[in-house]
């Protein structure tokens, strides 16, 4: 077996089993660890798996650097499908222009975009793209770029210069993490660059984002909490952290319909 054909193998063996352990990696194709462990390097770059402690998992199954599993999972899956049907209210008037961020939960947006509302939409995200490619209401913009692998969005200078000239009405943002310190934030710092520019680019900013990234911090912080003007999460957003976020002047609306 050549090593890209091994490769692909043990891709589709870990996003079949949920996790898969360098020892049995290397028993099951009869190669050393130290060829397992060059292996997931390549597809972890990749974007096809995701290198933990001892073996790897799938790309969907990391948060940050915590794992999402069980029923926590299936939670988050559900608060992020009412999320996009709460953010779908918040679709312009026809002709206006949408900017849509990378993410699973903007990509359930685009889908409950009006199919008979003629807009302009914007995005960096390649699965949104297909999925809005066929809508003839929609003028599809692609912003080009180099693609992650991690979630199939553009980034980079050559992304970055068209937004500089951009002006839309509205953009959905998606974060992996939201506090008034530290505002709206990610992981990684070609990512927060994008994103930092789509809010600039907007003249109203909602962030779709469930509640258990409100109230955390990751590593780059894109935007302050005062460019956001809505933010649309569940109903597990503490009273507290809706309170704080309301009273620097954010529209805080839940997926149940309470704000």
């Amino acid at each position: 077996m050549y090593p890209e054909e091994r490769q692909q193998a043990i891709a589709s063996l870990v996003i079949t089993r949920g996790r898969a352990s360098v020892t049995e990696l290397a028993q099951a194709y009869d190669v050393t660890t130290e060829t397992v462990r060059r292996d997931l390097t390549a597809l972890d770059r990749g974007g096809m798996v995701r290198r933990v402690h001892g073996g790897a998992v799938p790309v969907r199954a990391l948060h940050l650097v915590e794992p999402e599993v069980g029923e926590e999972e299936v939670a988050r899956s559900v608060h992020k499908d009412a999320i996009a049907a709460a953010a779908a209210e918040f679709f312009p008037p026809s002709g206006a222009t949408v900017l849509l961020d990378a993410g699973t939960t903007t990509t359930r947006i685009a889908a409950r975009l009006p199919a008979d509302r003629p807009l302009v939409v914007v995005t960096n995200s390649v699965p949104i793209a297909a999925r809005l490619a066929t809508l003839p209401s929609v003028t599809l913009h692609v912003l080009g770029g180099r693609v992650r692998g991690v979630d199939q969005a553009a980034v980079g200078d050559q992304t970055l210069r068209v937004l500089d000239n951009l002006r839309v009405d509205i953009a959905f943002i998606g974060a992996s993490a939201l506090s008034v310190r530290h505002g709206l934030s990610t992981p990684d710092s070609d990512e927060a660059a994008v994103k930092r520019a789509m809010v600039q680019a907007a003249d109203h900013v909602v962030v779709a984002a469930d509640s258990a990234k409100v109230g955390r911090e990751a590593f780059v912080s894109f935007a302050p909490i005062s460019s956001v003007d809505t933010l649309i999460t569940d109903a597990g957003i503490p009273a507290a952290d809706s309170a704080e976020l309301t009273e620097q002047g954010i529209e805080v609306v839940c997926a149940d319909g309470q704000s």
